[in-house]
C-alpha cells in the first residue's frame, strides 16, 4: 500500500472510526504511525497547534517523564505519542471521541494512556517545583531587607510583579483577545520572584 493510499484511508478512518477494526492489524498500525507523523513530525507549526509546544520541548518533557517519573511505552504506543495525546486533551479540552479520531486509537486505550501520563506528571513535582528561600529579617541584601521590613512581614517569598506582559503564541482566531495596546500578542502575568530573580509563582490572565 502506497503512502497516498494510506493517507486516503486515514482520512476515511478519521471520519468514520468504526471502520478501523475491519482493516488488517499491520495496516492499522501503519495508519496510526502516519497519523501521528502528520500531527507531530510533519512541521513545527502543526506540532505547536496540536500540543502548544515545539518538538524540542516535547522531547525534553518526554525524557523527563521517562527518566524521572518512570513512564514507559505500553504495547505499540510509545511515550511520545502518549504525551502528545495528553497535551492535546489539555490544550483543546476535547472529548475522548475526538482523540480516537485524531490519533486513530480506541477510547479505552486513550483513557488509559491519559491516566498514565497524569500520574507521571504528578511524580515530577519534586523535580519541577522547588521550595523558595524565604526573605528573613537577617537578610544581608540591603534591597531585599528594606523590602521585607518596610513592605511585608518576616519570611516573605519575594516581590509581587504587576502589569507584566509576556508574549504568547495563540491561534489566529484568539489573537484579538490577546492583542495589547501596542499591537503585540501577549497576556498579563502576575508573578513572585525570589532573591535570585527566579520566579516562584506565576498567574496568567
Amino acid at each position: 500500500m502506497t503512502q497516498c493510499q494510506m493517507l486516503l484511508m486515514l482520512e476515511a478512518l478519521m471520519n468514520d472510526n468504526k471502520r478501523l477494526p475491519q482493516t488488517p492489524y499491520n495496516t492499522r498500525h501503519r495508519i496510526r504511525q502516519l497519523a501521528y507523523f502528520q500531527m507531530i513530525h510533519k512541521s513545527h507549526l502543526v506540532c505547536r497547534e496540536i500540543t502548544r509546544i515545539d518538538r524540542r520541548t516535547l522531547i525534553i518533557l518526554c525524557n523527563l517523564l521517562k527518566i524521572v517519573a518512570g513512564l514507559s511505552w505500553i504495547e505499540i504506543v510509545d511515550v511520545e505519542e502518549m504525551v502528545a495525546m495528553f497535551l492535546y486533551v489539555l490544550v483543546h479540552n476535547v472529548k475522548n471521541r475526538i482523540i480516537q479520531q485524531k490519533f486513530v486509537r480506541s477510547g479505552e486505550t486513550d483513557s488509559g494512556h491519559f491516566n498514565l501520563v497524569v500520574f507521571a506528571v504528578v511524580r515530577l513535582y519534586d523535580e519541577m517545583i522547588k521550595k523558595p528561600v524565604l526573605v528573613t529579617n537577617n537578610c544581608t541584601d540591603q534591597h531585599w531587607k528594606y523590602f521585607e521590613v518596610g513592605v511585608v512581614h518576616v519570611n516573605c517569598l519575594g516581590a509581587l510583579l504587576d502589569v507584566t506582559y509576556i508574549k504568547v503564541n495563540v491561534p489566529a482566531t484568539d489573537r484579538p483577545t490577546f492583542r495589547t495596546r501596542k499591537g503585540e500578542i501577549a497576556t498579563n502575568v502576575l508573578g513572585v520572584c525570589d532573591t535570585k530573580g527566579d520566579f516562584v509563582y506565576v498567574l496568567a490572565g
